[in-house]
């Protein structure tokens, strides 16, 4: 008697979108049903094992490099393996998410690199998660053109040498996709992301001279790196493409991933290309992880933690340092301004603040950095020009003068900078700003001239919580109190109201978002991600 078919993968509560059935192919999802038959478990455990370690943090109060992989550390005969001639220069990247008008812009943008987003910048509605896809399917193919409805505009792409590489970013292992179910059980968004994304555009890629290149986000261990990397094994055999044809930049943007960097890039090395230090995810993760550590581990407004904060510099150096010792590439942060039409002023001085900042990450080591808006390439590129020439890289400077010890990583204390009302206020602004745009389907959003992601929202309601469980008190005399939090909310929602009338402000998700804000902020026990519970609230 034969084995019974395995159950397929079941498509539920969601509304048919035009053309989806070129990315929600049979062959395609029996691809994603495998994956998830394969790894889900093992990505399970891996979550159960982020709270083991997290209990452990809360008793301990502090953090080390592993000692069972001391080996591999003080082994310096392996590296990570050469990258693809698409990969080799990176020196300016840019971020956003996977529509169509974003598509084509990020891809003529004179950009090496796009970090095509399914991730923080992105979210995950149906038609998002399906019509990303095949965006970038019809970009591939050269098919993709976009004209603006309001404005008239049409876009379309520029000749295919001057395009940048694509590098996609799937969802971290926390989120499922309830639209797709294997026998009642959601699958990972993760391997629906990479699995569609794999499956379509292995080969076609290939096709192009170039290659599935992925950002692998909110890594919290090496185990996971391994699991990846079983992934990226598997599936290169099931669609019959060399192994080795995927390559895989990690965002170090957890605290406990900067203490195995290396272990990421030897479980990753037969398909690593590098290593990427993101801001606001990292902070988030201290805050996380260190919330019951005690006053030295507040940390002050969020924009008051720059990249040479002291505990920063050590992160930033050592990423520096621990890829080029691997041969691997160091990708520097994200420039998120969005330039104003209507200010120059405002324009001039954050573009000296840009060039600042990447002048440094080039001078520090990085071979490439990201930007969030195509008016910052010429200057990102311009910083890296300067210090590399006609060299794609930097990756033969080994930074062998960078020495960081454990404790360095978390000296939080070492910042004279303290939180502020205005803090406060500006955490709560953006947060609601922020969800509320997200619950509409938005996942990359102008605020304040700036361009905010998830991220963002999970530092700020992380601060927010932080502030008010250590008791924080205000160079104003204030205290950090539930009730102050609900006072400032109730003022910006007021605000945003009379800012955009009665009818525009009932037609949006402003109070959702307030409430929602609140909840993740104020909660006693801390949720683990916002984005949980705002999936649960997301329509579509």
């Amino acid at each position: 008697m034969s084995a019974p078919a395995p159950s397929p993968l079941a498509i539920v509560e969601a509304e048919p979108l035009p053309r989806q059935e070129e990315v929600l192919t049979d062959a395609a999802l029996t691809f994603v049903a495998e994956l998830h038959r394969r790894f889900t478990p093992r990505r399970d455990e891996l979550l159960a094992r982020r709270g083991e370690r997290r209990a452990e943090i809360a008793r301990t109060s502090t953090l080390d490099f592993l000692p069972d992989t001391a080996a591999i550390r003080a082994d310096d005969s392996w590296k990570v393996a050469p990258a693809p001639a698409a990969l080799n220069d990176r020196r300016v990247e840019i971020t956003g998410p996977t529509d169509r008008k974003m598509t084509i812009n990020a891809l003529n943008s004179g950009a090496r690199v796009w970090l095509a987003d399914f991730e923080d910048a992105s979210a995950p509605t149906w038609e998002n998660v399906v019509l990303g896809q095949l965006n970038l399917i019809d970009a591939y193919e050269r098919r993709i053109d976009f004209t603006d409805p309001k404005s008239g505009k049409s876009y379309a792409l520029k000749p295919a040498d001057e395009l940048a590489t694509v590098v996609m970013r799937p969802r971290g292992w926390h989120l499922d996709e309830r639209h797709l179910q294997l026998d009642g059980r959601p699958v990972p968004g993760a391997l629906v992301d990479f699995g569609l994304y794999f499956f379509h555009n292995a080969k076609r890629l290939l096709g192009l001279g170039k290659g599935p290149y992925f950002y692998l986000p909110k890594t919290e261990s090496h185990l996971e790196a391994r699991l990846w990397n079983d992934i990226f094994v598997f599936a290169q055999d099931y669609v019959g493409v060399p192994q080795g044809t995927v390559r895989a930049t990690v965002l170090i943007e957890t605290i406990t991933a900067a203490y195995e960097m290396e272990e990421i890039l030897y479980e990753l090395r037969d398909h690593a290309s590098g290593l990427n230090a993101g801001r606001w995810d990292y902070l988030f993760s201290i805050v996380k992880n260190f919330r019951d550590g005690g006053e030295k581990f507040v940390l002050p407004d969020r924009n008051a933690v720059t990249m040479t904060a002291p505990f920063m510099r050590a992160y930033t150096e050592l990423l520096v340092r621990t890829c080029h010792k691997r041969g691997a590439h160091a990708i520097g942060g994200m420039a998120a301004f969005i330039p104003s039409r209507r200010d120059a002023e405002v324009n001039k001085v954050a573009f000296e603040k840009v060039k600042a900042d990447k002048d440094r990450e080039a001078g520090d080591g990085f071979d490439g950095s990201w930007v969030a808006h195509p008016d910052l390439v010429p200057i990102a590129m311009a910083s890296f020009d300067a210090v590399l020439g006609t060299k794609p890289n930097q990756k033969d400077r080994l930074r062998e003068d960078v020495s960081v010890a454990p404790g360095d990583l978390i000296a939080i204390d070492s910042l004279d900078a303290k939180p502020t009302y205005d803090g406060l206020r500006n955490a709560v602004q953006v947060g609601i700003r922020y969800i509320e745009a997200w619950l509409r389907g938005l996942g990359a959003v102008a605020i304040f001239n700036l361009m905010e992601d998830a991220a963002t929202a999970e530092i700020s309601r992380s601060q927010i919580w932080q502030w008010i469980n250590a008791g924080v008190v205000f160079e104003n005399g204030e205290r950090a109190t539930p009730e102050l939090a609900r006072k400032v909310a109730a003022e910006e929602l007021a605000a945003i109201r009379s800012e955009l009338g009665d009818e525009a402000f009932e037609s949006g998700n402003w109070q959702q978002a307030h409430d929602l804000l609140l909840r993740v902020a104020l909660d006693e026990d801390y949720e683990d991600f916002l984005t949980l519970s705002a999936y649960e609230q997301l329509r579509g």
